[in-house]
């Protein structure tokens, strides 16, 4: 199977039957291999029947002992090889759909890293977790069809010739069965592949409200609006079940159709040959063999009805999975060089200017202007911005993340120990004790903390202290190798935004654009990162966006922004004496004007 760090190839996105047959090619040994062991397996089953007309018509028939005896033997051989060769096509056929179903993960994960900030632009999160719950699974199953359905087809033709040694009007309707089935089968795979992508595109839709509300349904709470979208999302779940009720009335046809028609098989098959055996056109052995032919026969004709049935909701799933593939990361025609010396970040569009090597304060009166200008400055969107003098969208993608983070108060965090979590490396493990995060002194003050508090550390420490996150390594069983549930959901939401602080400022970046970072903290804690943030990256560029007099004051420029536009810069007292709408806002005086 696929390597967890192998590279899973470039998928054939041109369609969904495309990108199916590009994941067997990629195991090409295992799906041939596959292919035979599932059709010598269901080829030596219809060896069964001849071997047991062989026993009558000559050991039986004959009072032959050691004919009944020799026939008796292979037929136990043969039971037995086709066991040992139904556990080798299970364990090949199993290994065929992980690799298939690893390989999608990667490939789907692998595009998803590439497309990068468009990615939720460009599709719903509830899709993305569908593709990877549900898609990939059906993708992975429709590739039974290599194993059994090759099989099928090959003991359908076994079968056939060995009928046409018995009698050719037999062979002949053997023959007929296969058009018949594709006659009764086809519109019902066209159909279900219409119903089950209607149902997929309703789920990921779904998908994607159930977690818009698990956010925020504390604060729906607050509003009142818990019950009204309640309401609409009963009713979507409602639109989705009864989606479901059609999918599974074509999945029920099909199946029906998968244990009906081999049993008419096996009646109209027999009943003409016991008819003929009673008119002497054929021995008893031959009768039993055509019993035998046909009751074989059954498990290849359900397969070709389960190969359908699988064929069609895989092709519903590959689609999606290309649909995904087919989606374009932002074009990257940067050719200018980055300035190679801290320099000056405008963003012409809001007028906020951004000087090198200090302290800037973004408050807004919605916190979706700041966000904006933020996008701006860190290139996630169209953006006008200019950096040192070259605008920052005709600079290589590149060189703008390795130099410019946004660290969102919302950034996700992935399972895992927390030391991956934050991203520490090993010689930061290895220097991070527990006696590094002591407390500050006794006396000593958020404000006139002795900077002696972070010298001799690791990156890792250095990081901890100055997002006051030492409390929360002590506090869990193994520290930094701590398990982390998924969005560190073990922690509190204050642990979680101080942990991604923490993952910020382990990469050091030249600039750092940080959107409300203390915005889930106590006042003493606040207080703590803001005195410590200011002292760490002092001398390097940081912007916070933030509306707390707490981090404000230690500021060395805010820039007041109404309707995404600056109306006010100074520092935080500067702009608490001579503009009202500021003070209103960041003072909380209900007699201002917000504006």
């Amino acid at each position: 199977m696929i390597d967890a760090y192998e590279d899973p190839g470039t998928p054939d996105a041109r369609g969904g039957w495309r990108y199916l047959g590009w994941l067997v090619l990629r195991q090409p040994g295992r799906s041939a291999a596959g292919a035979l062991l599932g059709s010598v397996w269901m080829v030596l089953l219809a060896a069964t029947p001849l071997l047991m007309a062989k026993a009558v018509d000559e050991g039986l028939a004959k009072d032959d002992m050691g004919a009944l005896a020799l026939w008796t033997g292979l037929l136990v051989v043969v039971g037995t090889f086709n066991a040992w060769l139904s556990i080798m096509r299970h364990r090949t056929m199993t290994r065929v759909r992980m690799d298939a179903n690893f390989r999608t993960v990667k490939v789907v994960v692998g595009h998803a890293v590439r497309l990068g900030s468009a990615l939720p632009r460009q599709v719903s999160a509830g899709e993305v977790v569908t593709i990877g719950v549900g898609d990939v699974q059906q993708i992975a199953s429709a590739l039974t069809v290599i194993g059994p359905g090759v099989g099928a087809i090959a003991a359908y033709l076994a079968v056939s010739a060995l009928l046409l040694t018995v009698s050719v009007r037999l062979t002949v309707i053997v023959l007929l069965g296969m058009p018949l089935i594709a006659l009764l089968v086809g519109p019902l795979m066209r159909r279900l592949q219409g119903t089950e992508a209607e149902y997929r595109e309703r789920q990921g839709v779904l998908t994607a409200r159930i977690g818009d509300l698990a956010s925020g349904l504390r604060v729906l709470n607050g509003l009142g609006g818990k019950g009204l979208v309640a309401d609409a999302f009963r009713r979507d779940s409602t639109r989705l079940r009864e989606q479901g009720y059609r999918v599974g009335a074509v999945t029920s046809w099909m199946q029906a159709l998968g244990i009906g028609l081999p049993t008419l098989y096996l009646a109209v098959v027999t009943w003409l040959a016991a008819r003929m055996a009673v008119q002497g056109t054929i021995t008893v052995g031959e009768l039993v063999s055509v019993y035998g032919y046909v009751a074989v026969l059954v498990r290849p004709v359900s397969y070709f009805v389960d190969w359908g049935y699988q064929l069609g909701r895989g092709v519903v799933a590959a689609r999606r999975v290309v649909r995904l593939l087919r989606l374009e990361p932002e074009p990257d025609e940067g050719t200018s060089a980055a300035p190679a010396e801290p320099s000056v970040l405008y963003d012409p569009e809001s007028g906020v200017r951004i000087p090198p090597g200090r302290l800037t304060a973004l408050v807004g009166a919605t916190p979706t202007d700041t966000a904006t200008v933020v996008d701006r400055l860190g290139r996630y969107g169209p953006t006008e911005a200019v950096w040192g003098g070259v605008r920052l969208s005709e600079i290589p993608l590149a060189q703008v993340r390795s130099r410019i983070l946004v660290a969102d108060h919302e950034a996700d965090l992935f399972a895992g120990p927390l030391h991956e979590v934050v991203g520490a490396d090993a010689t930061d493990l290895r220097g991070a004790g527990l006696c590094q995060f002591a407390a500050p002194p006794r006396g000593a003050t958020s404000h006139n903390e002795p900077a002696a508090a972070t010298q001799q550390a690791t990156p890792l420490s250095k990081a901890l202290h100055t997002a006051a996150a030492e409390d929360i390594i002590q506090a869990l069983p193994h520290g930094l190798d701590s398990p982390m549930d998924a969005q560190a959901r073990n922690l509190s939401g204050g642990q979680r935004q101080r942990i991604r602080l923490v993952r910020a400022l382990l990469t050091d970046p030249e600039i750092l654009l940080a959107t409300e970072p203390t915005s889930a903290l106590d006042a003493h804690t606040e207080s703590l990162v803001a005195t410590r943030l200011h002292h760490t990256r002092k001398g390097r560029t940081t912007v916070v966006t933030t509306t707390s007099p707490l981090l404000l004051t230690h500021a060395d420029t805010v820039h007041y922004l109404v309707d995404g536009k600056v109306t006010a810069t100074g520092t935080h007292q500067q702009l608490l004496e001579e503009t009202p709408g500021y003070r209103a806002l960041v003072a909380r005086d209900s007699e201002e004007v917000v504006g």
